[in-house]
């Protein structure tokens, strides 16, 4: 830039940030709304929107024309990465919902082994002692979970996922995290057709819970149970990685 362009663009007013939020509010609704329908009940859009906002701020606080991409590209990227950012901080399930996730992937793994052959949900149901209703409330709830927390411990510890080191680049650290991915890649291979389906629609496609069950014609409820069960199925296979 030459210097009377640079002089031209110092005298340029600076983004009038009030303006910029209120402008993008909606913004942030849209948003919060579209991430609200693919997650748990027990998230609330009042909480994401809420993060939305800030991630709002922030974007109208560092953008610059010159980025190459318009201000609702930018902030719409922001916006969402501060509600993610959010929900990785959160956890709405009581710990004795982990404590049942865990049994159940444990009963799942068992029942399994015996069997040489996939279980179904009447057999591990059966394997913990419960009814059918309460096995399948346990694999629903686990969705108000973190989901796929690989790293979860017993109630109050840290797993050794946990205590990996931040901060500069870690070559020990690097290859745990390619040999996890590695893992997560095989076990989402050996899940039954149906339960692979519907997390492909879920986390590649992006469709709720609702529109997964259009495709598949069945209920959102059946859904989630399918949603859980592969989750669970997921956590029983990588069993390894918890600790």
């Amino acid at each position: 830039m030459n210097t009377g362009a640079r002089a031209y663009a110092s005298t340029q007013p600076a983004p009038d940030l009030d303006a910029l939020v209120r402008k993008h509010a909606d913004l942030v609704k849209r948003i919060a709304y579209h991430l609200a329908g693919r997650l748990p009940p027990q998230v609330e859009v009042e909480d994401l929107m809420q993060a939305g906002m800030m991630g709002l701020l922030e974007a109208a606080q560092n953008y610059a024309t010159g980025r190459g991409a318009s201000f609702e590209t930018y902030a719409g990227i922001r916006i969402r990465g501060a509600m993610l950012d959010a929900l990785r901080k959160l956890d709405w399930a009581p710990r004795s919902v982990h404590r049942k996730a865990r049994a159940a992937a444990q009963a799942l793994r068992e029942v399994e082994a015996l069997r040489g052959s996939e279980a179904n949900e009447a057999d591990v149901a059966a394997h913990m002692g419960v009814s059918l209703t309460e096995y399948q409330r346990i694999v629903q709830d686990t969705l108000g979970c973190q989901l796929l927390r690989l790293n979860d411990a017993d109630d109050g510890d840290e797993s050794s996922l946990n205590r990996l080191p931040d901060g500069a680049p870690d070559p020990e650290a690097s290859a745990l995290d390619q040999s996890l991915r590695q893992a997560i890649i095989e076990a989402i291979q050996m899940l039954p057709e149906r339960e692979r389906l519907v997390l492909s629609l879920y986390y590649e496609q992006e469709l709720n819970l609702k529109e997964i069950g259009a495709v598949l014609k069945v209920t959102e409820s059946r859904i989630c149970q399918l949603h859980g069960q592969a989750l669970l199925r997921l956590k029983a296979q990588l069993t390894e990685w918890h600790s």
